[in-house]
C-alpha cells in the first residue's frame, strides 16, 4: 500500500474561509515581549524538558483576547473546526534565516516564532511529538525537500491529500498548529481544510452507516520512516453520529470492501464541496481541530532558493493521561 505517488486530482473549493482573528499592533508588541522573556529565561534547546515548563508558564500571559479565542475554540471548534490567528510576530527584528531544505527539518534553538506557536498550543492542551516522526522534535518544520516532491508528506510539493494528522495512531493529536514563517511567493501553496460538520449533511443515510462501521484500515505516513503496520479495522465516523469525529487519511486509509470504497468516495466529494483553501501569509497561525477536520495542501513548485514556504508545526492533545503509556518517563514524546 504505497503512499508515495503523484496525485493529479484537483481540489475544488466552494466552502468559506474560516473567520480570522487579527492581532493589533499592541498585541503584537505584547507577544514579542513575552517571547523575549521566554528566550531569556528558558533552556538553550527547545527539546530540553524545561522548555515546555517555561513556555507553559508564559502562555498564561498571552494577550487576554487571544486567550479568550483559544479557550472558546477549545470548548467548541465551530462548524469549520479551524481557528486562524493573523499578524503573529515570527521574529523580533533580525532577518529570518533561509528556509531549511533538508529531510526531517526541525527547530532546536528557541526563537520568537517557535516560542509563540508553542505558547498558543499550550492553551489548547499539552504539546506532544512522536519519536518516529522527525526524531520527536516538539517544533517541526513543514518545508519542501528536494527529491521528495511526489511524497504524500510535509516534505512534498504535489497535492497533499486531505487527512487527519497521524490518523493511524491511537494517540493522534487533538490539535495541529501551523504557523507561517515564510509564505509561498507564488501563492500556489494553499492550506486546505474541511470539517465533517459541514460535510455530514451532504451524505446519504446509508453512507453514514457504512462510514460508522469498522470497515477501513489506515497505514502510517512516510514521515514515520520504517513503520509498515496498519491500524486495526476502524470506522471513519466515530462517536455521536449526529456530530461525529472523523478518522481518515485519503492517501493512507483503505476500504475493506466495495461498499466501503463507495462510501469513502462520497465522503471525499462532500469534504471537497465544503472545503476552504487559504494561502497562508507570514504571521498566520492556523489551528486545526484534528478530531473534526481534515487538512491538506494544494500543489506548488518550490524554487529551493532559501525563500520557499516555511511553516512551524506543533501538536497538542487534551488528555495527557491518555497517552502516558506511550510517553516513557512521562515526557512529551510518544514512543
Amino acid at each position: 500500500m504505497p503512499r508515495t505517488r503523484e496525485h493529479t486530482l484537483t481540489l475544488p473549493v466552494t466552502g468559506t474561509t474560516p473567520d480570522a482573528v487579527t492581532l493589533t499592533d499592541a498585541e503584537r508588541d505584547e507577544l514579542i515581549a513575552l517571547a523575549s522573556r521566554v528566550l531569556a529565561a528558558g533552556p538553550a534547546l527547545i527539546d530540553e524538558p524545561a522548555w515546555l515548563d517555561t513556555v507553559r508558564d508564559a502562555s498564561a500571559m498571552l494577550p487576554r483576547r487571544i486567550l479568550a479565542e483559544l479557550r472558546r475554540f477549545r470548548h467548541d471548534a465551530g462548524p469549520d473546526a479551524v481557528l486562524l490567528l493573523r499578524n503573529v510576530p515570527v521574529a523580533a527584528s533580525d532577518p529570518l534565516p533561509e528556509t531549511p531544505s533538508v529531510p526531517g527539518s526541525v527547530e532546536r534553538v528557541p526563537a520568537v516564532a517557535s516560542a509563540l506557536v508553542t505558547a498558543a498550543m499550550m492553551q489548547l492542551g499539552e504539546v506532544i511529538a512522536y519519536r518516529s516522526e522527525k526524531t520527536g522534535a516538539l517544533v517541526q518544520n513543514v518545508v519542501p525537500v528536494p527529491g521528495s516532491e511526489n511524497s504524500q508528506s510535509n516534505a512534498g510539493s504535489v497535492l497533499l491529500e486531505l487527512h487527519v494528522e497521524n490518523a493511524f495512531h491511537d494517540n493522534k493529536p487533538d490539535y495541529v498548529g501551523l504557523l507561517c514563517v515564510r509564505e509561498d511567493a507564488t501563492g500556489d501553496a494553499k492550506l486546505c481544510t474541511s470539517s465533517i460538520r459541514r460535510a455530514l449533511p451532504l451524505l446519504s443515510e446509508r453512507t453514514v452507516a457504512v462510514l460508522a462501521a469498522p470497515r477501513f484500515l489506515t497505514e502510517p505516513p512516510p514521515s514515520f520512516g520504517g513503520l509498515n503496520s496498519v491500524t486495526p479495522a476502524h470506522p471513519i465516523l466515530v462517536g455521536d453520529i449526529e456530530d461525529p469525529n472523523i478518522l481518515v487519511d485519503f492517501a493512507a486509509t483503505h476500504p475493506l470492501d466495495d461498499e466501503a470504497a463507495a462510501a469513502m468516495s462520497e465522503l471525499r466529494e462532500a469534504l471537497m464541496r465544503t472545503m476552504s483553501a487559504l494561502a497562508l501569509r507570514v504571521g498566520d497561525l492556523a489551528v486545526v481541530d484534528n478530531r473534526l477536520a481534515v487538512h491538506g495542501r494544494t500543489s506548488f513548485t518550490p524554487r529551493y532558493d532559501g525563500q520557499d514556504r516555511w511553516l512551524h508545526r506543533v501538536y497538542a492533545h487534551l488528555d495527557h493521561r491518555r497517552s502516558r503509556v506511550d510517553r516513557k518517563g512521562g515526557g512529551a514524546v510518544l514512543d
